[in-house]
């Protein structure tokens, strides 16, 4: 099969396609014929080895895993003798390692059946990004019916995704994003949209119950000063350790001031296939690249610019 493999660590241009032998199933694993698989900035940092600490874990010198990608849909091929749950001909998506490849093998329980109303575009699109948002609203961010909250960075990925989350959780939504991306935000169920090129949102009057901060674009001070009282601060993974720190602090001193990293779950695949089943949470593509433009496609993400999603079609 063909598949995308990382030989070192460097810039996206350096991701190669080869021939590669499919990987070998367990007895709890599926074979996933690769129709589609997401892109996002957690694989840009994978290819790139950043921030440096981390390579100790990611290997050294080089990558321990080779093939890249994480978010997949497509169809199943083949099931270990423990699956029970899912068979052959299903349509799925979840997420695994080497998801940017014709093929691909994980847990079966990384995987669930694929709205039938969804593109396998689309549902590439939701496993890290969904339930990151799913997780920093819902679990860290414990928004309820009727609270504020504020989604800095609504129109990236995890910010498309957070602002109708959090819109069906009955909340009233603030979301903040460029002049291009206004009326997609709107569009998306944000009672107010802010942009952030006109309008410093941490100057405003208005206080929020909840901020996420997808862009790290903003000191804690000031977006501390947007918190109503007993308010929450969520920061989006991937922010700079002086950010990591700080929050860490506050979060000792009293602050409700949070920094987190998602970890999907069967449930919560399970429970955004419901969202996106009962037409509350839909994905955002941006733009899609071909097997073969891998590299395009994470360093377009890594420029930071892209609306919504960016997916990569097997």
């Amino acid at each position: 099969m063909r598949a995308i493999i990382q030989e070192r660590y460097g810039p996206p241009e350096d991701l190669r396609l080869r021939d590669v032998d499919i990987p070998a199933m367990g007895d709890g694993d599926v074979r996933v014929e690769v129709h589609a698989a997401g892109v996002n900035p957690l694989d840009w940092h994978l290819v790139r080895g950043t921030p440096i600490i981390a390579r100790p874990a990611l290997g050294l010198p080089g990558p321990k895993v080779t093939r890249r990608g994480v978010d997949v849909s497509g169809r199943v091929e083949a099931v270990g003798k423990d699956v029970k749950d899912l068979r052959p001909g299903d349509d799925v998506f979840g997420w695994c390692d080497g998801a940017y490849a014709e093929h691909a093998v994980g847990p079966a329980d990384h995987f669930v059946t694929k709205a039938a109303t969804m593109t396998y575009e689309e549902a590439a699109a939701v496993p890290v990004a969904a339930v990151t948002a799913l997780q920093g609203i819902r679990d860290v961010g414990k928004l309820r019916a009727g609270q504020r909250v504020l989604i800095n960075g609504a129109a990236g990925g995890v910010g498309t995704f957070a602002v109708q989350i959090a819109r069906s959780l009955g909340a009233e939504v603030t979301g903040v994003c460029s002049t291009r991306n206004v009326e997609l935000v709107r569009s998306l169920g944000a009672d107010r949209v802010i942009d952030y090129t006109r309008e410093d949102f941490t100057k405003d009057r208005a206080r929020y119950d909840l901020v996420l901060d997808n862009a790290g674009n903003r000191p804690i001070s000031a977006l501390r000063r947007t918190l109503a009282t007993g308010g929450t601060l969520v920061y989006n993974s991937g922010a700079s350790m002086p950010r990591v720190a700080m929050a860490q602090l506050l979060s000792r001193l009293g602050q409700r001031v949070f920094m987190f990293l998602a970890s999907i779950t069967h449930d919560d695949l399970l429970v955004l296939r419901g969202l996106i089943e009962a037409g509350k949470v839909r994905s955002v593509i941006d733009r899609t690249y071909p097997l073969e433009e891998v590299g395009a496609a994470i360093a377009y993400v890594e420029a930071g610019h892209a609306r919504g999603k960016v997916v990569v079609t097997v």
